[in-house]
């Protein structure tokens, strides 16, 4: 599955405006995508470290038109937490010296809500 099929849309409410502080971001996904697939996609998609990934299945409901009773469609919220503050990582490379390695991303989705 592409990233571009695995995201649908951002969800802007305001609980999730209130949550964009803290860099939790909430995303319309395919409903057969997971929570590495999500991670992925929002990683490739967005150039940003993804820290956690939080899934919610949102039933469909019952809707009545005239005397005509319906149900709109189930779908899938994933509530993604990005790394706000991204370091360098260090480890040891051989000969027991210390390298430092800093991968370029970004600390916020600047497309969101687009």
């Amino acid at each position: 599955m592409l990233p571009e099929d695995i995201i649908i849309e951002p969800i802007i409410t305001e609980k999730s405006n209130n949550e964009l502080q803290g860099g939790k971001y909430t995303f319309k996904v395919n409903k057969k995508a997971t929570k590495v697939d999500i991670a992925r996609a929002v990683e490739k998609l967005f150039d940003v470290r993804v820290l956690d990934v939080n899934t919610i299945s949102v039933p469909g409901k019952q809707k009545r038109v005239g005397r005509s009773v319906g149900m709109t469609s189930s779908w899938k919220k994933a509530i993604v937490t990005i790394d706000t503050d991204p370091q360098a990582k260090t480890y040891l490379a051989k000969g027991g010296k210390t390298k430092k390695v800093s991968k370029s991303v970004k600390n916020s989705i600047d497309a969101y809500g687009i």
